[in-house]
């Protein structure tokens, strides 16, 4: 079964302003669930969201993170023209930045008859089926969301992508962030994640040279498509 889905691509944009997109697009996905249930005999169709985006420099900490994995002053934070949120999605502390491809998947997870597990192992898998097309081969870390590399040498283990998501009422925000061409310097005033012994990486950092950053997000939009059953209609 295919899942009707709009796809967005506003380019770089603001953290916030994005988040607030996204509380928009997940309120119309959440009011036609409910409007779905109250009338039984209007089935309105539920039209599932992704953006694809970069941002600016900022740090954004999950409801369960600590404020101490970001190691710097609000003073050093606007010295790198950086900016810090508290949010509303899972894990610890993440840097977006330019060079760094953000998909925010707003699903209807109930339609697509996912857990939340099985949800983010679909992320990951998306972003794995990526990484091995262009040559690099990323895994899975026990214990830890994301896509990561050399899982089997625990001394050199690395994130390539993290994930970071939310869920209510069955509908998917939030989602990935998949170093393509990213600086990361950045990573060094917090601990990603909350991890103090691991580090990251970019898809630049490992082929040693600047990569196609339009053709990588196409890649992963058409991994996405696969593993999730993705149908796109014009927004």
């Amino acid at each position: 079964m295919q899942h009707t889905t709009i796809f967005h691509n506003p380019g770089k944009v603001d953290y916030k302003q994005e988040w607030d997109h996204q509380e928009q697009l997940f309120d119309e996905v959440v009011n036609t669930k409910l409007h779905n249930r109250e009338n039984p005999g209007s089935k309105e169709p539920v039209k599932h969201h992704l953006i694809f985006c970069e941002h600016p420099h900022v740090y954004t900490l999950g409801k369960s993170g600590m404020p101490s994995n970001l190691l710097i002053t609000d003073d050093l934070l606007k010295k790198i023209d950086a900016v810090f949120y508290k949010i509303n999605r899972g894990g610890d502390i993440t840097y977006h930045g330019p060079g760094q491809l953000v998909g925010y998947p707003i699903f209807d997870l109930e339609e697509m008859g996912l857990s939340i597990k099985e949800y983010i192992f679909n992320l990951e898998e998306a972003i794995i089926l990526t990484l091995k097309e262009i040559g690099i081969l990323g895994s899975r870390l026990e214990g830890a969301t994301g896509v990561w590399l050399d899982t089997d040498k625990p001394a050199q283990s690395r994130k390539i992508c993290a994930i970071g998501v939310r869920a209510s009422r069955h509908v998917s925000m939030h989602g990935f962030a998949l170093n393509i061409n990213t600086n990361l310097d950045y990573f060094r005033y917090i601990n990603p994640c909350g991890f103090i012994d691991k580090g990251v990486t970019s898809i630049e950092n490992e082929l040693n040279q600047q990569q196609d950053f339009t053709e990588i997000s196409r890649i992963v939009k058409d991994k996405l498509t696969d593993v999730f059953q993705l149908h796109f209609e014009v927004s």
